[in-house]
């Protein structure tokens, strides 16, 4: 048996799964998210460390299997945080998750320097300041003391690991997420690094995420209930994860849309796709030699969460919100949403961008403002699309995430992006599952060629009548944003 983490934005889901992959258990523990006015986004790593703990320990007590039957553990993790160090491995500071948006000023200023273009042709993505390497400048420029007591740096799955094994090291996939690596080479970017003037030595090594990098230390045996010498594959970031656990991992595999807090589109392909215009980005893939370009939305589901929080009386009945904008006109009545409630990365990479809607008359209310938060999410997914769309090929789109549990979502869905959407059967779980993969590969029990096998398509969704209205309502979303832009920046700096 395996023993699989999601460690996500909200908490950790952990799974239990068989040595063929099925799930035979799940927990899940909840840390909290410090936000703040100036785009503040942290959490402690510790944190992570007790939900990994408490959930570890829950699986076993329900699942009520013994020490001895499972045979290894492997993580996904929350990409593009930044964990600092110190020499004895103990936090300096909380660590900056990805909508952290502080370093606007040191990524434009490293980009300038290195050039944009020629920084995006090395890493896949543009220098921004949701990425690890701008915020470690960040944290030098304005938080002086903890840098010189930093040791080294890594990401939220790599801490967690390093409480498991007492081994810091990272993959490649989460390493392809910190604006520091070199998608040619496999390895750190000198270039980039000595441009950030940031000490090089601070980054840990690289390995395969189906390495196994160590075994459980006595002291996290002890912790998790497990027993010493339990092996631990090193796993990968929760984007290229959820590729697995959507079953996308050849390039004829279909391209997915994650409907998370954050929501995205990806696909996998052979080589990297580099956009002209740079709204997309490129990760490296947990599947050996494949690569996994994508495009993000910053608030996808999150978009729901808040609005449930703002608009009723009851922040967790997500479901009844978007049950009562079923029949509800927002786009064809002229209103819009901007879902860019923590600034926006794909397409217009505008840490400056904030919510917000256009259209408001005297009859709207509570359920056309949810009707509008849900397309604008899905005009926003549009727009993340279209560099790839050669990726999405005429084979629709699978869904997977939580907002993939609403028909009325992906119905809808179906309609603004014009392909048929399909729900699969791990909307919630297949981060986690794609760590049972991964983890299953690395302790040589399993081939990446399982993952498709192991969820199934629950339901199609096919575009309706309406799907070509939304052509146009999405060249106004776009204009709404454009419009606007000059109005974010007037605080800072517009990127686009």
């Amino acid at each position: 048996m395996l023993i699989a983490h999601d460690l996500g934005t909200s908490g950790n889901k952990a799974s239990l799964h068989d040595n063929t992959g099925r799930m035979l258990a799940a927990a899940t523990a909840g840390y909290p998210t410090h936000y703040a006015a100036d785009t503040a986004s942290e959490q402690d790593p510790r944190d992570w460390w007790a939900a990994v703990v408490a959930t570890t320990t829950e699986l076993m007590a329900t699942a009520r299997v013994s020490a001895e039957q499972v045979d290894g553990i492997c993580v996904s993790g929350q990409m593009m945080g930044l964990v600092m160090l110190d020499a004895a491995g103990e936090p300096v500071r909380p660590a900056m998750i990805w909508s952290d948006q502080r370093a606007s000023a040191e990524a434009a200023a490293l980009s300038s320097q290195v050039g944009a273009g020629h920084a995006y042709r090395i890493t896949g993505h543009r220098i921004g300041a949701t990425y690890p390497l701008p915020k470690l400048m960040w944290v030098r420029d304005h938080e002086p003391a903890a840098y010189e007591r930093t040791a080294a740096v890594c990401v939220a799955k790599d801490y967690v690991n390093f409480r498991l094994t007492g081994r810091l090291v990272t993959d490649h996939s989460d390493a392809s997420s910190t604006d520091a690596y070199d998608l040619s080479t496999g390895d750190w970017s000198q270039e980039l690094l000595t441009a950030a003037g940031v000490d090089a030595g601070l980054w840990p090594e690289i390995v395969a995420a189906t390495d196994v990098i160590g075994t459980l230390t006595p002291s996290a045996a002890a912790a998790l209930g497990l027993k010493p010498g339990t092996r631990v594959v090193a796993g990968g970031g929760d984007g290229p994860m959820a590729s697995v656990g959507a079953g996308c991992v050849a390039p004829d595999s279909p391209g997915y849309v994650c409907l998370g807090t954050s929501a995205w589109y990806a696909a996998t392909t052979t080589a990297p796709l580099l956009d002209a215009e740079q709204r997309s980005f490129t990760f490296r893939h947990v599947v050996p030699g494949l690569f996994a370009p994508c495009a993000t939305t910053q608030t996808g589901a999150g978009s729901l969460q808040w609005a449930a929080a703002a608009l009723t009386d009851n922040p967790d009945d997500i479901a009844g919100l978007i049950a009562g904008a079923d029949q509800a006109r927002a786009a064809a009545e002229g209103l819009f949403f901007l879902p860019y409630l923590i600034g926006e990365r794909s397409p217009w990479w505008d840490p400056d961008a904030s919510g917000v809607f256009v259209g408001l008359r005297m009859h709207h209310r509570r359920q056309h403002l949810t009707r509008a938060a849900l397309e604008g999410v899905g005009y926003s997914l549009a727009l993340c699309m279209a560099p790839l769309r050669d990726e999405a090929s005429g084979a629709g789109i699978d869904v997977i995430g939580g907002g993939a549990a609403s028909d009325t979502w992906l119905a809808l869905l179906a309609d603004i992006w014009g392909v048929t959407v399909r729900r699969r059967s791990v909307t919630t779980q297949a981060n986690s599952l794609g760590a049972a993969v991964t983890g299953l590969v690395g302790l040589g029990e399993a081939d990446f060629a399982l993952a498709p096998s192991l969820s199934t398509v629950e339901a199609e969704f096919s575009p309706g009548a309406g799907s070509a209205a939304h052509a146009q309502h999405l060249r106004r979303f776009a204009a709404a944003y454009l419009a606007l832009s000059g109005w974010f920046g007037a605080a800072g700096s517009v990127t686009r």
